[in-house]
């Protein structure tokens, strides 16, 4: 966590020293900032460490010193956000001019000791935990090893529920029927802690059937900390491996490493072996290990357990299996044979309570087993079974995720350091709450948890859009979080939210009140960095309020419940210091002048019908405002945004329902760090607007037409002035089809910047031919069309149209045949994935994809479609599967 903490400092750091609208009084030693700036960076650099060394670290002594770490970064920031503050509010208030005060001029000279003090101290810190990295601390035995796992009960075949088909296939490949020609096959399986990868592995290891058919075998278990002597030492002690005490003592360091994996390949050689490699974190370690498994193209076998599906992806390629979480079906069955075994008897009334009890565990097997393990011990009354079933906060499940925490816990310690903050910022939102993305990123962004410059990712699996989106991809890579395929959010699992909220304030990082009692501890929450909000009534408290204002060195008010849609007091005055407020589940009737006292907010996202006001452009290192409306009230002749808006200059997300942006007044009026322009009205898609946000990469339009509209709107025509655009929407939330279009048909092609990657249409009502008029976009990879954006009965694709296209997704249409014409190879050659949903009149898909096709959902389809489907699965499979890739992903359902 101190990786975040330092990218706060450096956030408010860069803005000082590069911000246009802020100048540093030349007297005041401006080398002051450069050096706090140099040495901010230099500290990162130094956490960043820890991503190539943990594998070998003392754990607890790292968290000690980055606590410290933590610790002065606090007590700095404190002295120096104030310092920044009072300038700025003097400043501010001071301002009487028209046009009002661009720049603000900041003197340092007062905490030049401050800052000289705590560059030296973090030298010193920084040092330290260098040397403690590159020479760990002794610890004590149980520290080293594998992670802690629990144990699922032996053999039994009920721990099987859920991955009884997996191990069937994978016994395919194992067993007897499996070839004995052909070279070392790898198979990985991949999931969350506790999903069942070791006990499904442990199945398969000692299956008769399987186990025959080897002549040596090997079961490891590795862990996030490791030492590679010791893997291959326990490798030839199950190799029955007779010479091993003797090297050991003749031997260290390097040459000990070399002829431990000389004796590995030795013992292994000519012989058919299974070797299970398990709870594997470094793919680094996976390819140093099997370099000493010898190939002798006589059918051995290599399966590993891993958390992270970078790891199994390029171990394994295309035999990597991902567990699934247990349906409620499963989890009941599971659940109740833990808790009554063969013989005892279930009532009625403990059934139904059970099966809701088990859900709760959200699918998570090692959920389950405990919370069925607690259970087993307590009276079985129908009276305490409905306490637990109907609050997913009782003590049963809270003691469920204390006992888990050991095998949980080394996901979120292990992490690099760039996707920690990420992760447990996560936790601050409501158990199961789904967020979606760009709202983690404006957030997180505004905090300084993004890092600036690019990280370069070593997983192959996709290429990420940008650092922000990428963090979060790569947290569900990890099996850490997990995004919502229907809802396109992410969310946690409530045993790792539970972590989270139990991880978080002990560094100050955020505290959450769900209740008057949680802002009455007697610890306080007067050094929180963020106050999470989760019942908006508690504004209202009066004792709330003043424990609320007693929290002056809060940077984050995030108001995260239920929406509350009547009015409460807001308790802003006390947090001068404020970066960041998240008030979206509040509607406010009146606008919050007090917020305009904020004069170092970076975020702010409220619900509110009115006008803004003009003195919003005070908020000058403002970077994502976000206004919604109550109820989503749009109305087609939207209010005007204030002219000053175009003062706004460190503006990069801009999201204000139903308002349009004024035309610009002025040669002046750029907004030229703005990237993001979301829920914007058609009216402010003219050329005046989109030529002063030149570096705009995402435009979403938002349009609701009137109920007399009868003419056909344009909102394309200026797009071409965008020429950084990735990522266009185009809503139409109350679609009226006529015979004609709604939208005017698309502009010439040439008039479509080239840099578009992403296209999201809805409800237009184009007929499919204007398809065409994009298909050749150079760069076009997504394409999302739901809800009529397209009409008519046929929609025919040419061999030369969406060459780069991967994914496509569409979704309720009147479309009956998507043909492919004029075609002798596949047409679509790049498509990865292909959704459609509720389109009940499709009666024919194309049969001929490209070889990168990977998976296909159809939900809710005409049967007819659904046949096509599973005989194009035939089809690729008999063609492709020889080769080695995995089937062809499959998933036909109901959504009833």
């Amino acid at each position: 966590m101190a990786y975040g903490a330092v990218g706060c400092l450096e956030l408010t750091t860069e803005r000082l020293l590069k911000s246009s609208h802020i100048s540093i009084v030349q007297n005041s030693s401006p080398q002051i900032i450069n050096l706090l700036y140099e040495e901010i960076l230099s500290l990162k650099e130094a956490l960043r460490e820890f991503n190539t060394r943990r594998s070998t670290i003392n754990m607890k002594m790292v968290k000690t010193l980055e606590a410290e770490i933590i610790d002065a970064i606090y007590e700095f920031e404190d002295v120096f956000d104030s310092h920044l503050a009072n300038q700025f509010y003097s400043q501010s208030e001071e301002e009487t001019g028209d046009p009002p005060l661009m720049t603000f001029s900041v003197d340092l000279q007062e905490i030049k000791q401050d800052v000289d003090s705590f560059v030296e101290r973090m030298n010193k810190m920084k040092k330290a935990y260098i040397h403690e990295l590159c020479n760990p601390s002794p610890e004590e035995d149980d520290c080293v090893g594998p992670s802690p796992r629990i144990d699922f009960g032996g053999n039994d075949d009920y721990n099987m529920v859920g991955i009884s088909d997996l191990f069937t296939e994978i016994k395919d490949l194992f067993g007897e029927n499996s070839s004995q020609s052909e070279g070392i096959l790898t198979v990985s399986l991949v999931g969350m802690a506790g999903i069942g990868k070791t006990t499904l592995a442990k199945k398969l290891f000692q299956d008769p059937s399987i186990f025959s058919c080897y002549t040596r075998h090997v079961f490891v278990t590795i862990g996030p900390k490791y030492r590679l002597a010791d893997i291959l030492v326990d490798i030839l002690t199950q190799l029955n491996n007779l010479d091993i005490d003797e090297v050991i003592l003749l031997m260290k360091g390097a040459k000990l490493l070399v002829e431990l994996k000389r004796m590995v390949f030795k013992s292994l050689r000519f012989l058919r072996y299974l070797i299970v490699l398990d709870d594997l974190w470094d793919i680094e370690l996976y390819f140093d290990l099997t370099k000493s498994f010898p190939d002798d193209n006589n059918g051995s076998r290599v399966l590993l357990t891993t958390r992270t599906e970078e790891v199994g992806y390029c171990a394994s390629m295309w035999r990597d299996y991902n567990l699934r979480f247990l349906d409620k079906k499963e989890s009941w069955e599971l659940l109740r044979h833990k808790v009554f075994g063969e013989e005892e008897p279930c009532s009625y009334g403990l059934e139904k309570a059970g099966k809701k009890i088990a859900e709760n565990c959200e699918g998570l097997p090692l959920t389950i087993i405990t919370v069925a393990n607690i259970l087993s011990k307590a009276d079985k009354t129908i009276e305490y079974w409905n306490e637990v079933a109907d609050d997913k906060q009782n003590s049963v499940y809270k003691d469920a995720y204390d006992q888990m925490s050991k095998v949980l816990y080394p996901s979120y310690d292990y992490l690099e350091q760039h996707l920690k903050a990420f992760f447990l910022y996560l936790g601050a939102f409501p158990q199961n709450y789904s967020v979606y993305g760009y709202q983690m990123v404006n957030l997180c962004g505004a905090e300084g948890f993004l890092n600036p410059r690019p990280i370069h990712y070593s997983d192959p699996i996709a290429t990420f859009e940008n650092n922000s989106y990428g963090y979060l991809n790569e947290l569900c890579f990890k099996n850490v979080i997990m995004s919502a395929k229907e809802e396109r959010g992410f969310h946690l699992h409530s045993s790792f939210w539970y972590l989270c909220n139990k991880e978080a304030p002990k560094n100050n990082f955020y505290y959450a009140l769900n209740f008057c009692a949680d802002a009455l501890q007697e610890e306080g929450i007067e050094y929180q960095r963020r106050l999470c909000i989760r019942n908006s009534v508690l504004f209202a408290i009066e004792d709330v309020q003043d424990s609320i204002a007693s929290a002056s060195k809060v940077r984050s008010l995030l108001c995260t419940g239920p929406y509350h849609q009547y009015p409460v007091p807001l308790c802003l005055d006390d947090l001068r210091l404020l970066r960041v407020f998240h008030a979206r589940s509040i509607r406010f009737y009146e606008f919050p002048m007090e917020v305009m006292k904020l004069v170092q907010l970076r975020y702010l996202a409220l619900v509110y019908n009115g006008n803004l006001p003009p003195s919003i452009s005070k908020l000058l290192n403002l970077q994502c405002l976000i206004v919604d409306r109550h109820l989503s009230i749009v109305k087609s002749c939207g209010n005007l945004l204030p002219i000053e808006i175009w003062n706004m200059k460190e503006l990069k997300y801009l999201q204000t329902t139903g308002r349009d942006l004024p035309h610009p007044c002025d040669e002046g009026s750029v907004l030229p760090n703005l990237l993001e322009l979301t829920r914007a009205t058609h009216q402010s898609c003219n050329k005046d607007v989109l030529e002063r946000i030149p570096n705009l990469e995402i435009l979403d339009i938002q349009i609701e037409l009137a109920l007399d509209a009868f003419e056909p709107l344009s909102c394309f025509d200026h797009i071409s002035c965008l020429r950084r655009l990735t990522l266009l929407k185009c809503v139409v939330v109350n679609p009226i089809f006529k015979a004609e279009v709604v939208i005017a048909p698309f502009v010439p092609l040439s008039d479509f910047p080239s840099s578009l990657t992403k296209l999201i249409l809805k409800g237009l009502g184009y007929p499919w031919e204007e398809l065409r008029k994009i298909s050749s976009l150079p760069n076009l990879v997504f394409l999302l069309l739901e809800c009529y954006a397209f009409r008519g009965p046929k929609w025919e694709v040419r061999d030369n149209e969406f060459l780069k296209l991967s994914h496509l997704h569409i979704e309720d249409t009147d479309l009956e045949q998507w043909k492919f014409v004029e075609s002798e190879n596949s047409c679509l050659p790049m498509i990865y994935s292909i959704r459609i949903l509720h389109c009940y009149k499709l009666k024919e898909i194309p049969l001929t994809f490209g070889r990168f096709l990977e998976k296909i959902d159809l939900v809710d389809c005409n049967p007819m479609a659904e046949k096509c489907a599973n005989t194009l699965k035939k089809e690729w499979d008999d063609k492709y599967g020889v080769h080695g890739r995995r089937p062809l992903l499959l998933d036909v359902r109901s959504s009833l």
